[in-house]
């Protein structure tokens, strides 16, 4: 076609525009003129039209934008996996798993679209059809209190569910429709079904297909059978109520709808509809999250995540709530369940038969509403069998106990001050319950890889779900005996050795006028007596030799190295060498386990590294950077390795010392039920004052583990309770049912050690024996620093004495001749004399 065809084909439009808009205002013009009734139908349609422009502006004003959709991110769960990678835990308010649309089985989109909106791939938002007979609906319902049909294609409640609420009105129905074409303007129809699947909600708490697959059938989508597939495509309709029971037949009457309609539309064959619709819905009941027994360290990782990323959609993109993290964290759930049930047997011992403790909570069960309240407060328990209820009555020796789903058994064995309200433990007991009593003293325990500084285990008491309160991290506690390694570790710093005597003897200090002298005593009120090897102070645990060490090392010095190891910030007083100060089991263990790393300090981790839900790393714990670790190819140069891990917060030589001596607390110490575990350990056990407190700090060289024992709000524990007798078979019990993973191998010295045999009793050096396998033997190896090893002992001594004894002779001889010589010389010495001069 030429310019001028184009042309005249323009000059054509334009001419016929004109003439058919020139006739029109003709025609209009004329019946305007001519008819009353003609005039006032036009401007009755003149103001409507202009209501609809008014009303569809101000429905439109506020509207959310549809491009949103573009870049929306489903609110996703955090996931934890353990130090494994298993799944251990999610931090989820809801259900949800977010798929990709060719995740979707063919038949579930299918049943959906039946159930749904069959006419989803033709419309452009809205259905026009079903829009009307939701207004008739709605007209024929109106004033009835009764819910009007939806009308709803996929895409208005796509609208409805991401963008608008679910407030029932004329205006939101408008405002979903106009929404809904706006988005079929932004979104493909498969971006739309992928959203709406991923969001839909679907009851038992669940957004989306997945999670519903999961919470009504323990499957996955893609495991789903087709009766299982139009099961979940009804509850759209009515989410909460088609999973309940009593539900069962409208169920299965809406399921074998939708799946008749799967049939009428040619997704599946009328003999699939038939063994589908034969089947039973077949349900399985509500599932708690998969979740290992970790709370205490599973709430320490979520508190830290908050800390770091916040905590909801609106703290940004990765929050712990919605960003669907993937966490990979230290837990060991091996180690986690040994170091849960070694603590709640320690603390079941301690209580004994000490009775009732009285009651966990108290709610008002006057008002009927006692399962409510019960299961709105969270409380539960997860040991052997028991289960936390409610006493719904009590009359004389008879009471009755309730539980948070509404069921009621007969309770005995009851304390006398058990009431109505109470909150408690009970046992199975015949054809009803026993009162059980959760012990009233607590404590906390955590295990950590020395070399890493990653936490392998935390238990913060009896059962988080009681309270989330976390001994292991955040309890304040004295540390006792335990914090003496670090005194002793100043000592050595400052120029004491294993060997050096120091007197066990009474040690006082002038506080001035007012408070007079300040004198030490041992454990029991001892005042000791004699001079001991350190050795012997440390493994023994004598206050005494202790205070004197600190004096000999400067109590300034003891407690930086306190702080060097991250034990805590302690006044510089000889009460905290005896661990008077306060500090938590997470600091002590870390602090140990810079003993075992050769002085090299750990800042202690439970988080190893955190992906987005991309995959991609946004937070590692590691941070050290490796030059070279990902070049495409190998240069032929040496293997890249990153730097060294921790920083050094002792001479490596004296942090080996310490554990050297450690090693025999446990071998004839104060720790020796842990000898016939026959392990390289090494640890400590504390007493405090009262003792209100009873601790073990110990381990190997690859685990280090920490317990204490102790009331709430510190109170005397009884005068029998000992580090060694209370909280070191609490330690026992964790490696006995984790002893294949302890490995037999010894600590290894760092270089600048030298290993000499000495007398332990005396500290002295021996030359003519060995050690052996005896724990009481006199002669053992210890550890040296180059030039500070003791002299001889035993017979080494005794050949000195003899050699003196020569030596005295040979004087008093020399001194006898030369008497002679000058008697025969005039008083000059004689030749004899001069020559065998040198003999001394």
């Amino acid at each position: 076609m030429t310019d001028a065809d184009t042309a005249n084909l323009l000059k054509y439009f334009r001419y016929r525009v004109n003439r058919d808009l020139g006739g029109a205002a003709a025609w209009f013009a004329e019946k305007w003129r001519g008819s009353l009734l003609f005039k006032a139908a036009a401007v009755l349609a003149g103001l409507g039209m202009l209501a609809w422009v008014v009303l569809f502006v101000w429905l439109a004003s506020d509207l959310p934008d549809a491009e949103s959709l573009v870049d929306y991110e489903t609110p996703l769960p955090t996931v934890v996996r353990g130090i494994d990678g298993e799944i251990v835990h999610s931090y989820a308010r809801e259900r949800r798993v977010q798929l990709q649309y060719p995740d979707f089985p063919d038949q579930l989109i299918a049943a959906y679209l039946s159930a749904e909106d069959k006419t989803f791939y033709s419309h452009g938002g809205v259905d026009m059809t079903g829009t009307a007979n939701a207004v008739m609906d709605y007209v024929t319902k109106y004033g009835s209190g009764d819910r009007a049909v939806g009308g709803s294609t996929i895409t208005q409640q796509l609208a409805k569910i991401l963008l608008l609420g679910d407030e029932y009105s004329v205006t939101r129905k408008l405002k979903e429709m106009i929404l809904a074409t706006r988005i079929e303007g932004v979104l493909s129809k498969q971006e739309i079904l992928e959203l709406y699947l991923n969001e839909i909600p679907l009851g038992r708490r669940s957004f989306g297909v997945q999670a519903a697959a999961r919470a009504y059938f323990d499957k996955d989508v893609g495991d789903l059978e087709l009766h299982e597939m139009a099961f979940l495509a009804i509850l759209p309709k009515a989410p909460e109520r088609y999973g309940r029971a009593g539900q069962e037949e409208a169920a299965l009457a809406r399921r074998d709808f939708v799946l008749s309609q799967m049939e009428e539309n040619g997704y599946i064959t009328e003999a699939e509809r038939q063994e589908a619709a034969a089947m039973p819905l077949g349900l399985v009941r509500q599932r708690s999250q998969r979740s290992v027994d970790a709370g205490y360290f599973l709430e320490e990782v979520r508190r830290k995540l908050i800390d770091e990323f916040g905590e909801t959609a609106e703290d940004g993109n990765n929050s712990v709530y919605a960003g669907g993290l993937w966490v990979r964290t230290s837990l060991d759930p091996e180690l986690q369940e040994a170091a849960r049930e070694a603590l709640r047997a320690g603390l079941m011992r301690y209580h004994g038969n000490r009775g009732w403790t009285g009651p966990i909570a108290t709610i008002d069960v006057s008002e009927g509403n006692w399962a409510s309240q019960l299961a709105s407060s969270y409380l539960a328990i997860r040991y052997e069998d028991w289960r936390v209820g409610v006493v719904t009555q009590r009359s004389g020796s008879s009471a009755t106990i309730g539980f948070s789903n509404g069921d009621e058994s007969p309770l005995s064995g009851l304390p006398n001050a058990l009431k109505a309200g109470d909150v408690i433990a009970v046992r199975p007991s015949g054809n009803g319950y026993r009162v059980a009593t959760i012990p009233e003293v607590s404590g906390g325990f955590l295990a950590q890889s020395v070399q890493t500084g990653r936490v392998l285990a935390m238990q913060g008491g009896f059962d988080h779900r009681l309270t989330d309160f976390n001994r292991a991290t955040q309890a304040e506690r004295q540390p006792g005996s335990t914090i003496k390694p670090f005194v002793y570790a100043a000592g050595l710093e400052n120029g004491m050795t294993p060997a050096t005597e120091v007197p066990d003897q009474e040690f006082c200090v002038w506080q001035g006028a007012r408070l007079g002298n300040k004198c030490f005593s041992n454990f029991g009120g001892s005042r000791g007596g004699g001079v001991y090897p350190m050795r012997f102070g440390l493994e023994q645990s004598r206050n005494l030799m202790t205070v004197h060490i600190a004096s000999e090392a400067g109590i300034d010095n003891v407690v930086k190295t306190f702080k060097a190891v991250d034990i805590g910030d302690h006044e510089p007083f000889y009460a905290s060498a005896l661990g008077s100060g306060s500090s938590t089991v997470q600091r002590m263990v870390n602090a140990y386990a810079a003993l075992a790393n050769h002085g090299r300090l750990h800042e202690p981790t439970v988080i190893d590294y955190v992906q987005d839900r991309r995959g991609k790393v946004i937070w590692r714990a590691d941070k050290r950077q490796c030059q070279g670790c990902n070049m495409p190819e190998w240069d032929g140069g040496p293997m890249p390795r990153p730097g060294q891990m921790g920083e050094e917060a002792l001479d490596p030589r004296t942090a080996f010392q310490v554990v050297h001596m450690l090693e025999g607390v446990v071998t004839r110490g104060t720790a020796t039920r842990l000898r016939d575990l026959e392990l390289p350990l090494f640890g400590k056990t504390g007493t405090t004052t009262g003792p209100t407190n009873a601790w073990f700090v110990g381990g190997s060289p690859e685990f280090v583990a920490g317990v204490y024992l102790g009331h709430d709000t510190p109170r005397n524990l009884g005068g029998w309770v000992q580090g060694g007798n209370t909280a070191a078979p609490i330690f026992k019990q964790f490696v006995q049912k984790t002893r294949e993973r302890w490995s037999d191998e010894p600590a290894i010295a760092p270089s600048g050690v030298r290993m000499v045999r000495i007398d332990r009793r005396t500290g002295k050096r021996v030359y003519d024996g060995w050690p052996s396998d005896d724990p009481r033997a006199a002669v053992i190896w210890e550890a040296f620093k180059p030039d500070t090893e003791p002299s001889r002992s035993t017979r080494q001594d005794q050949i000195a004495a003899k050699r003196n004894e020569i030596l005295e002779l040979i004087r008093a001889g020399r001194e006898e001749g030369r008497n002679r010589a000058f008697e025969s010389n005039d008083g000059q010495p004689s030749d004899f004399v001069e020559e065998r001069g040198g003999i001394y």
